[in-house]
């Protein structure tokens, strides 16, 4: 007979180890709220979303955990309870480490193992860990005071339900970390705002619902031929973001450039607090992110909230209007006479009353009027236009912005980071030059709330005519194939598999030496 010390061991053992199991399965839902920006309303909603996978291979996991661990039970019980509790908890451990073997790459993009993201772990860990503990000395006490040996042998077969409720502890986990995160993310924001202030250099604050990154990219290159320029890398455009590279670098700079952005109305409000931008861009409006604002008024609304705040504005052709004495407007500045080449794009930048023909390599219409753009910024920040025309021959792609490479001769247009409407059939009417047979691989678009159905069926018909394209996901991806058939594509033309990692193997079938690829919006796993 075991004391009651022995069994509070004997549970705590097993809750110590199917707690370690069941944080390492976990392993995808840190990711997701990691790609949410730790929002549990969002992860959640993914979660919950219809046909996820991830949630079918937990429930698939419960079931094969209570069926083995009960089978191993009775299998056992010959032996006594106790040591066939042994043999059933050896079962638990060993379906959770073929699940993590058989899923371990759940998600395309890895968790970046960032304190937070540890801190949240170890959390989830305690929880795990408490629950089974309590479950354990429940069932232990439950099957003693029912007193049959049956119940004493199946005493453990309740806790298969855990890998079912899994997504329940790294929400819970992130609910209670914020009680330390959200004031340590304030704290940074509030040194982040007095290193900001302190320092004299001119402050850029950069927004719109398209080209942020590029502008911003395009006008550092430019500025840095003149100016000593900092500006926030890839796209850290949320207010923790800004804080944590300010934080690190410092603003010893004559020019700070910030890309600024949001999905709900406020955040730009909260970004201008923090960078106190005298010179503000908004590159331009349209319904990306039309899900999280409700309505394009709000969205256009919500990007002149920095047009508002900056004493000088520079607006691109579809945010006119936003302040009637802008500096700079699409008007004053343009990228006229484009032509488009598969490895170059040739325009006329005019900047005012000065204008030069311009060889890029940056590749679409979009690229040409995001330089025009940036060139208004450079020239508003004091740059002359002789050396704005003469620094931008050497400006570098934006990576995965329609970036051309080339691997065993096949042509590779990476456009993976674009998800927009017009960025979307600029990168097409690209792909459409190159050489050999032409091959579109995408999701769809996202964040175009009601117009979402319209836009992808758009986007379908504009792709109509090349020669195959291999769509990726299970429900964006009918309205793209509605508007590829009815624009004139044909059926066996589409290919629609689950993932990206089954999109390469297939490119590896049908491409050849002389083929061309582009990757168009390769979403993050959220979507």
């Amino acid at each position: 007979m075991l004391t009651n010390s022995m069994v509070f061991a004997i549970v705590g053992i097993y809750a110590a180890l199917f707690a370690l199991a069941l944080t390492f399965c976990a392993g995808p839902l840190y990711g997701i709220l990691q790609q949410e920006g730790y929002s549990c309303g969002a992860s959640l909603k993914w979660y919950f979303r219809k046909k996820n996978m991830l949630r079918r291979r937990y429930r698939l996991l419960a079931l094969c955990v209570l069926l083995i661990t009960a089978l191993l039970s009775l299998s056992f019980s010959f032996l006594g309870a106790n040591y066939a509790e042994i043999f059933a908890a050896a079962g638990f451990l060993a379906l959770c480490g073929i699940f993590l073997y058989a899923f371990r790459r759940a998600l395309k993009v890895p968790l970046k193992y960032t304190r937070r993201a540890v801190r949240l772990i170890v959390c989830t860990y305690i929880l795990l860990f408490a629950a089974l503990y309590g479950a354990g000395i429940g069932l232990y006490c439950a099957a003693e005071a029912i007193g049959h040996d049956l119940a004493r042998v199946l005493r453990m077969t309740p806790v298969c339900i855990f890998p079912a409720l899994l997504f329940l502890f790294p929400a819970a986990a992130n609910c209670i970390m914020k009680l330390y995160e959200v004031p340590r993310s304030r704290a940074l924001v509030r040194r982040a705002k007095r290193t900001l202030a302190a320092s004299p250099c001119v402050k850029v604050g950069i927004t719109g619902s398209f080209g942020k990154t590029s502008v911003k990219h395009i006008a550092e290159q430019i500025l840095s031929s003149k100016f000593r320029v900092k500006a926030t890398p890839a796209s850290f455009n949320t207010p923790i973001g800004i804080a944590k590279f300010v934080n690190g670098e410092g603003c010893d700079c004559d020019i700070f450039l910030a890309e600024m952005g949001a999905r709900h109305m406020g955040e730009i409000g909260e970004l201008c607090r923090l960078v106190d931008p005298t010179v503000g861009v908004v590159t331009g409006v349209c319904g990306q992110h039309l899900s999280g604002f409700g309505s394009l008024e709000n969205i256009r609304k919500e990007k002149g909230e920095l047009a508002r705040h900056a004493k000088t504005v520079i607006l691109g052709k579809t945010a006119h209007g936003m302040r009637e004495d802008a500096l700079l407007e699409g008007k004053d500045f343009s990228a006229d006479e484009v032509e488009l080449f598969p490895d170059r794009t040739v325009f006329t930048l005019r900047l005012g009353e000065h204008s030069a023909k311009i060889e890029t390599k940056l590749l679409g219409r979009h690229a040409a009027e995001d330089i025009a753009l940036a060139g208004a910024l450079c020239l508003a920040l004091g740059m002359a236009a002789e050396d704005i025309f003469a620094a931008v021959p050497a400006v570098t792609p934006v990576p995965h912005r329609l970036e051309r490479s080339e691997s065993g001769g096949i042509v590779i247009l990476d456009d993976s980071y674009n998800s927009n409407t017009e960025g979307a059939k600029n990168a097409v009417e690209i792909l459409r030059m190159c050489p050999g047979k032409r091959v579109i691989v995408t999701p769809g678009l996202v964040e175009l709330g009601e117009a979402e159905e319209t836009e992808n069926f758009a986007l379908g018909k504009e792709m109509a005519g090349v020669d195959a394209v291999v769509l990726v996901g299970e429900t964006r991806v009918l309205d793209v194939r509605k508007g590829f058939v009815e624009g004139g594509g044909q059926e066996e033309q589409l290919s629609i598999v689950p993932d990206l990692k089954a999109a390469q193997i297939l490119l590896s079938e049908i491409l050849h030496r002389g083929d061309s690829v582009l990757f168009l919006n390769d979403l993050p796993d959220k979507y």
